[in-house]
């Protein structure tokens, strides 16, 4: 299984900016998928964004289209989440996710996860 390490959390004001980082390490797989989920206080995780590793289609919650972008970096095998005109209502620990299935990724029931990484966004 892969191990995956987070950075880039931290505190902004609305309508600032956030770049999240997940690197994996460990075993490596064709066809890989990496995604985002968060979790707010009070609420259940919820999907947030996903890539193919393999040929880069995205897919997005609709609480985010528009202002987040999901990418990659096949030679670092680093996932990237860019976060613009970010809103109070994202503040939410961020969890990065990786699995050979898209299915298990939009499903919440990747083979990995990371530790998390808070964001919070100000008024």
């Amino acid at each position: 299984q892969v191990q995956l390490v987070e950075s880039g959390g931290g505190s902004v004001q609305a309508g600032g900016s956030l770049r999240l980082s997940c690197a994996a390490s460990g075993r490596t797989f064709s066809r890989y998928v990496m995604g985002w989920f968060r979790q707010a206080p009070g609420k259940e995780r919820e999907f947030v964004a996903v890539i193919d590793w393999s040929v880069s289609r995205t897919a997005y919650a609709d609480s985010v289209k528009g202002r987040f972008t999901i990418s990659r970096d096949n030679a670092k095998n680093t996932a990237y989440l860019q976060m613009n005109s970010l809103k109070p209502e994202d503040t939410a620990v961020y969890y990065c996710v990786a699995d050979p299935r898209l299915s298990a990724v939009a499903s919440g029931e990747a083979n990995s996860w990371g530790q998390g990484t808070q964001v919070t966004v100000s008024a």
